[in-house]
Formats: C-alpha cells, structure tokens, sequence
C-alpha cells in the first residue's frame, strides 16, 4: 500500500504537519440520477478521481498540493422532482465554502482551486464574494468538463450521461456501469424560443420535462478505450495549471 500524501482522506498528521502546502484542491460534485445506466454519485466518482490523479502528477512534479474530500451534493434545483436527486442551494454552498476558505486561510494555504464536477455548481458569484472577504486568499474554480475539446474524444454530444461521461465510467468504475442496452437515448428537447439556445438568455432547464430518462446526449457509443484516453488528457491538463498556479505570483497575473 502507497500513502499518497497529496490525498488528505489518505495522508496523516505526521506527514501533513511537516508540509507546507501551496495549494488546495476541493473537488465538488452532486448526487443526481445518471440515465439508466450510471450511479447517482458520478459527478462525484468522476471529480475525485480527476483530482487525485492530477495532484499525483503535480505533486511527482514537486507541487505541494492537498486534495480536500469531495463535497457530493450541488445545486438540482432543477432536478427537485426527480427520487434521491440531492439539492444545496447556492446560498448553501456559499456557507460552506465560507467556512472552508476561513480555515485555509487561518492556516496558511492562501490558494483554493474548486475542480468542480456538476453544471448546476456556479462558483464565480461565490467566489466573488468570499475573494472580497479574503484579501488573503487566491480563489478559483475549475470545470474538468470543459478542459478540452470534447469532439476530438467522442462522437455524440450531450453534457450529462452522455458518450463522455459514460466512457470516462467505464475506464473509472466499471462495475457500477450497466449496460448500454438498458441506457435510455439521452435525447433531449430544445427550447421553442431560440434565443435561450443562442446562448444570450438564459433560465434554468426543469429536467423532467428536456429528458424522458434523465440523460442529455446518446451514450451507445461509449467505449473505455476512449474514456481512458480523455481522462489521461484532462489529468495531464489540469496537473499543468496546478504546477503553474503554485509558481505564480498572484499578485502579478497580468500581462
């Protein structure tokens, strides 16, 4: 068995006292049905993983980093009708995170990346308002799912349940993967009005009446092979800007 001291769930207090972090790593997910064919804690599956396996590479690289334990419900306020979908609302997590950020900061790890895992969680106005609260600290959110271009992995698009999220299951979990002929199509409607789809308006999707089985884009194509390759991708990416981010002054960001 290997210690990673860069997983704080897995690390100790005679290796944690003796380090100096730079960076902290707090992954959020949610708890929310995933099709027919994925578990409810996949968001949270996904971004723990993600995060452990960036900070691996990081900190074989020398980034002090620490990966907080994930926090596994999001906002679903969308979702409300839907069994077991778990909600926080965004005043919520502006508590915890509140909390999280002052202990940091008590502590002397003055840099906190949220590796956010679930398209419901909107951290900037958060962020904002904690950043004014803390002069101190350095926060920023991150979301994995938008890291890389997406058509250069998968064929079909979607963003929940989908040919990513599905293949990215299969390499991670694939024992809490069912198979795909018992996946719904993930098809789902569009507004009638086209300016929410042009991106300028906005309002919140009420799930049950876009999706018939909860999923947003067709996961038939899904293949570990290819869940594999992006995870190795988007891992590799991210571990980048954690290096990066420890380096910089953040004092001095701009150019």
């Amino acid at each position: 068995i290997i210690m990673k001291p860069y997983l704080l769930t897995e690390t100790n207090w005679k290796q944690v006292k003796d380090t100096d972090f730079e960076l902290a790593i707090l992954p959020w997910g949610a708890t929310e049905a995933h099709n027919y064919h994925l578990p409810y804690g996949t968001d949270n599956i996904e971004g723990e993983a993600i995060a452990a396996e960036s900070a691996r590479i990081a900190w074989e690289n020398g980034a002090k980093v620490i990966v907080l334990p994930n926090m596994p419900f999001g906002v679903n306020t969308g979702q409300s009708d839907i069994k077991l979908t778990m909600n926080l609302y965004p005043s919520t997590q502006l508590v915890v995170l509140g909390d999280i950020v002052e202990t940091l900061n008590r502590q002397g790890i003055y840099k906190l990346m949220i590796l956010n895992s679930h398209g419901g969680n909107d951290f900037k106005p958060i962020l904002r308002e904690l950043g004014l609260r803390y002069p101190n600290m350095f926060l920023c959110t991150c979301n994995w799912f938008q890291a890389l271009d997406k058509n250069e992995f998968f064929k079909q698009k979607g963003d929940h349940a989908d040919e990513m999220e599905t293949s990215l299951m299969m390499h991670l979990t694939p024992h809490l993967v069912r198979p795909l002929a018992e996946a719904g199509d993930g098809s789902a409607k569009s507004y009638r009005l086209k300016q929410f789809s042009e991106g300028w308006v906005w309002a919140e999707r009420r799930w049950t009446k876009v999706s018939k089985d909860t999923g947003i884009g067709n996961p038939k194509s899904s293949t570990k092979e290819k869940g594999e390759r992006f995870f190795e991708a988007v891992t590799q990416k991210i571990a980048l800007f954690m290096q990066e981010l420890i380096k910089s002054d953040v004092t001095d960001l701009y150019e």
